[in-house]
């Protein structure tokens, strides 16, 4: 199939967005990588009138450390974070979440703030976002709020951003010297979606582990430095409360097992 036909419109800078989304309303959807975006307007499971193009805004084009955060600008591309060379010491989870991204081509064009956006369950950078207690900075005619990845997301490609927001940036907290942190997924090829995918983030007195692909949105956990049995019995308990259901891809079963495995490795390598 081909997209409804839309007006497509370029903005220029932050300020010439949020414009012209306030002016568009429920009718405009913001385009940056549309790596994700083309493919749904392709199916028409959305089928906006008007398209306002971020990709070459230069105000929104950056990746630096803020405030004990990566922030990372609505126009820069996966591939700007995934190459930086210092990524590793600040935030060392993204720089293991990249390589499973899709595929370098997809990088090379996707941006971060867009997949977080998109808010598919199965998504990697949403899934650290919330492992790591990130932020998402919304912007609109009415001024700047900021909410965190918790609250973002609320369902299946479904976050709190109102009509006429833009998301200015994603916030990610730099990595704090007595954590750890470790990611793995499965999917039935490399750069497919995951079935399941895991983030923990061990610290001195807790173990934080986030899953997605099983719920409508990443789920995360926390709970203080369990060991051996009990630490089982509790991601157990977890995966059992993330309602995992039958598929084409995989069973209720053999998601649930694969948080149990996957989840107690990913402790056990940050641990280590």
């Amino acid at each position: 199939m081909k997209p409804q036909a839309f007006d497509y419109i370029r903005a220029d800078n932050l300020a010439e967005a949020v414009e012209l989304l306030a002016d568009s309303g429920d009718d405009a959807r913001i385009l940056a990588g549309g790596q994700s975006l083309m493919a749904v307007l392709n199916l028409r499971l959305a089928q906006p009138s008007v398209l306002i193009d971020i990709s070459r805004a230069a105000d929104l084009n950056y990746v630096r450390v803020d405030k004990g955060h990566l922030a990372v600008g609505a126009a820069a591309t996966q591939a700007s974070v995934e190459w930086r060379s210092s990524l590793p010491d600040e935030v060392p989870l993204l720089a293991q979440v990249f390589p499973h991204i899709s595929h370098f081509q997809i990088r090379n064009r996707g941006t971060v703030c867009g997949s977080v956006a998109h808010a598919d369950p199965s998504a990697e950078l949403p899934l650290a976002m919330l492992a790591l207690g990130g932020e998402v900075v919304l912007r609109s005619r009415k001024g700047r709020r900021v909410l965190a990845a918790d609250d973002f997301f609320q369902g299946m490609l479904m976050t709190a951003r109102a009509a006429d927001e833009v998301i200015e940036e994603v916030r990610y907290p730099l990595a704090n010297p007595r954590h750890r942190y470790a990611f793995d997924e499965f999917s039935l090829r490399h750069g497919d979606f995951a079935i399941v995918s895991v983030a923990a983030v061990v610290g001195p007195d807790s173990i934080r582990l986030a899953v997605g692909g099983i719920s409508d949105r990443p789920r995360a956990k926390t709970w203080t430095r369990l060991h051996g049995d009990d630490l089982a019995s509790a991601i157990n308990d977890f995966a059992w409360e993330l309602g995992a259901r039958d598929d084409h891809h995989a069973s209720a079963k053999f998601r649930r097992h694969l948080v149990r495995h996957l989840g107690s490795a990913a402790i056990e390598r940050a641990l280590s």
